[in-house]
């Protein structure tokens, strides 16, 4: 095993003499998700810097869905340098508000002032997947999620930070819908999956249709 690189455990649902699979993401829970789905993989966070990436695109006139969909590709393309022949799995998801983009935040300030922001207001998670082998991308989906944060006060915004914890920082919008987050809203439209930041079903049938999981 390389160094940087985790391996899931051995599920039984993985077709014979599949190719490697590679979660090109340090995200805890895309591992899940896929660890929960029965695939056997490693995950390596790709040297990626979506800082600049969003803000060079954003300053080209990029649509966070083309963001999300760019740095989904990006990451993969640069974890599968390393691994000849894997499928290489990238993902990424963007957050948008009034047309304002939001990034994870870096302290409870920064996750306090979101969800102010966010507060009552219908916002979009544009969640993109792809799949690379080599220098090549062999699949790619992309969705979109509605949610609807209710109106909050700040007396409960603090209640909600003391709750959650520095978990918070690990999610754009201060929020895990999959646990406390999930107090935060009146209305959610979309895929789950893609809420957590990995459309997963389709992924799925795409594993599926090239041999890696049992049809």
């Amino acid at each position: 095993m390389t160094a940087g690189v985790t391996e899931a455990a051995v599920p039984p649902l993985m077709a014979g003499n599949a190719p490697p699979l590679v979660l090109a993401s340090g995200s805890a829970t895309r591992a899940a998700l896929l660890t929960a789905a029965g695939l056997r993989f490693t995950a390596q966070a790709a040297a990626v810097d979506e800082g600049a990436v969003k803000e060079s695109l954003q300053a080209e006139g990029a649509t966070p869905a083309q963001t999300a969909e760019t740095l989904a590709e990006l990451k993969a393309q640069r974890v599968a340098a390393g691994h000849p022949g894997a499928l290489v799995i990238g993902a990424d998801q963007m957050l948008s508000c009034n047309a304002l983009w939001f990034d994870k935040p870096p302290d409870r300030d920064h996750a306090a002032a979101q969800l102010r922001a966010l507060s009552g207001k219908t916002h979009e998670l544009s969640t993109a997947v792809c799949v690379v082998r080599d220098s090549g991308r062999l699949w790619h989906h992309n969705a979109v999620a509605r949610l609807t944060m209710r109106p909050l006060s700040d007396a409960f915004i603090n209640a909600y930070l003391d709750a959650a914890g520095p978990q918070v920082q690990a999610s754009v919008g201060a929020y895990q819908l999959e646990g406390k987050g999930a107090q935060l809203f009146a209305r959610v439209e979309g895929d789950f999956f893609t809420v957590l930041g990995l459309p997963l079903l389709p992924l799925l049938d795409f594993l599926r249709a090239n041999g890696v999981l049992r049809s």
